[in-house]
């Protein structure tokens, strides 16, 4: 299955989440440190894509794992939206201009590194010339859309085992890529809420 991509399907997704308020996760103790992230769509051949990044193994947290680009809110961004833009144009060097936002989606929490998470979702061009940080990013990556439908269960996994540990959460295994945690969970997320309004197309 595909979802295909027209000049209709961000403003559906606009629209939908538009008219709703993200869930917050309330964090009165700050406990947690806080990080914006970008759920990069763009269009390819007529389908909705999603691009992620392959973390290198000389960052601090999450090392080697599929994620999307984004980073911890520092002290001079003027909101989530600005650490998001600012750190799309650090990790792969999309420019904030490029990027069309279209929404948020719900909080999410990291549950190894102590972040809160709050996630945008975005257009951004394709093919681009993107520019990879080599401190933070290893590659670049490309999945369909339709691979996180609520419809698709090929590729959805409900457990996943990371270095011997089993780990019973949502994970999505598309060709050689495993992306789980709270990546995982936060495209599950968006494509609970926004997926039954995209139409599927075939293969």
């Amino acid at each position: 299955m595909t979802v295909p991509c027209d000049e209709h399907t961000p403003r559906i997704i606009r629209t939908i989440l538009g008219k709703r308020e993200p869930q917050r996760i309330r964090d009165r103790e700050n406990t947690y440190r806080r990080a914006g992230v970008l759920i990069p769509l763009f269009k390819e051949a007529g389908v909705c894509k999603v691009l992620f990044i392959e973390r290198t193994r000389h960052v601090t947290h999450h090392k080697g794992q599929i994620a999307f680009p984004g980073g911890r809110v520092e002290e001079g961004d003027g909101g989530i939206e600005d650490t998001v833009l600012r750190e799309v144009d650090e990790e792969i060097g999309v420019s904030r201009d490029d990027v069309d936002l279209l929404g948020p989606v719900d909080d999410a929490r990291t549950l190894t590194s102590n972040y809160l998470v709050h996630p945008l979702v975005g257009q951004v061009p394709y093919p681009y010339d993107f520019t990879i940080d080599p401190g933070e990013v290893e590659r670049i990556h490309t999945v369909p859309l339709a691979v996180f439908h609520p419809r698709e269960h090929r590729y959805r996994r409900d457990s996943v085992n990371i270095e011997g540990v089993t780990y019973n959460a949502t994970a999505y295994e598309y060709e050689a890529l495993l992306i789980w945690g709270a990546t995982a969970r936060i495209i599950e997320n968006f494509m609970d809420i926004v997926g039954e309004a995209l139409p599927l197309g075939a293969d």
